[in-house]
């Protein structure tokens, strides 16, 4: 326990995937150009790439006791995260998504089982010593009383709370709100500053982000880049050009990579271009996870562009 650095409390999800040029319909099928079965889910990816970067990592989250449950529990550990506090429900994996992949544009649709948020941990189910040992606390709006009590304790532990705030085009619920108030470093995707600020401009986005608590607020908005802002600065970080199979995960992978700049000691423009890096590698094969690099493979895909964040 004592050399987690990074406890992730969210989702991990079951991903099946079908890459394909048309959607189904009820009067025709479509032809796949490819299909797996992946890990998934916001906070689990991301210590996933948290891992593969060297960095030792646990995750908190719950999972079915049916085949479905087992195969997920297999994706996290395969990667060499602790779940000795995962809980198992008695009963099927209700965390389950079907991602329908566009084969020429690499963008996705998501479908999730109805039963998908039912029983959310609680806070009764958490161990405090565990999650308060790591240095950094990754949440995704999941298990959202039990979430707000761990970022709570990280707190008390003067440690670092780090929030994903997922792309959206609807309103923001309370509960996340109360997040974003929690925590210490807040990335969103598109359309989740807007939903919570009431704003457009994405500088202002960011200024208004920070007098609500975080100390670093980085919007991801896919090819364009990201922006981060900051009580010292403000600043844009372009994409990498690389060709896209699929950006299932990239937001999450983003994520991962950002704490791990940050446990590096690193300054926000090397953690934004650092995170932009292994986000950009992972899109070029299919899947959440299957592109993730190690850290290596990032400083070299880095330094054959010309940087050095050395």
């Amino acid at each position: 326990m004592d050399d987690i650095q990074v406890v992730g409390l969210g989702m991990a999800v079951l991903d099946i995937i079908v890459r394909l040029k048309e959607m189904p319909t009820w009067e025709r099928g479509a032809r796949l150009s490819a299909a797996a079965i992946a890990g998934g889910g916001p906070v689990a990816t991301a210590m996933v790439a948290v891992s593969r970067l060297g960095v030792r990592a646990g995750f908190v989250g719950t999972c079915g006791s049916d085949r479905l449950g087992r195969i997920k529990m297999e994706t996290l550990v395969e990667e060499g995260l602790d779940v000795s506090r995962v809980v198992r429900r008695p009963g099927p994996e209700n965390q389950v998504v079907l991602v329908s992949v566009h084969e020429e544009t690499g963008e996705r649709v998501f479908s999730g089982l109805r039963t998908f948020r039912e029983a959310p941990l609680t806070i009764a189910e958490l161990d405090q010593s565990y999650i308060t040992s790591a240095d950094y606390l990754h949440l995704d709006g999941a298990h959202a009383e039990a979430a707000l009590q761990a970022a709570r304790w990280m707190h008390e532990a003067g440690k670092t709370v780090v929030l994903d705030g997922s792309a959206t085009r609807g309103p923001i619920p309370e509960p996340m709100r109360a997040l974003v108030r929690e925590a210490d470093i807040l990335i969103c995707g598109s359309g989740f500053g807007p939903s919570l600020t009431g704003l457009q401009d994405l500088w202002e986005i960011g200024e208004a982000i920070l007098k609500l608590g975080p100390r670093i607020v980085v919007q991801t908005e896919g090819k364009e880049g990201s922006y981060t802002v900051t009580a010292q600065e403000r600043f844009h970080t372009p994409s990498f050009d690389v060709p896209v199979i699929d950006t299932t995960g990239a937001g999450d992978v983003f994520h991962g990579a950002y704490i791990v700049g940050q446990i590096k000691g690193w300054d926000a423009r090397r953690c934004a271009l650092f995170a932009s890096a292994v986000s950009a590698i992972k899109c070029t094969q299919l899947g959440g996870r299957a592109g993730i690099p190690c850290f290596d493979e990032t400083i070299a895909f880095l330094r054959a562009r010309g940087y050095d964040i050395f």
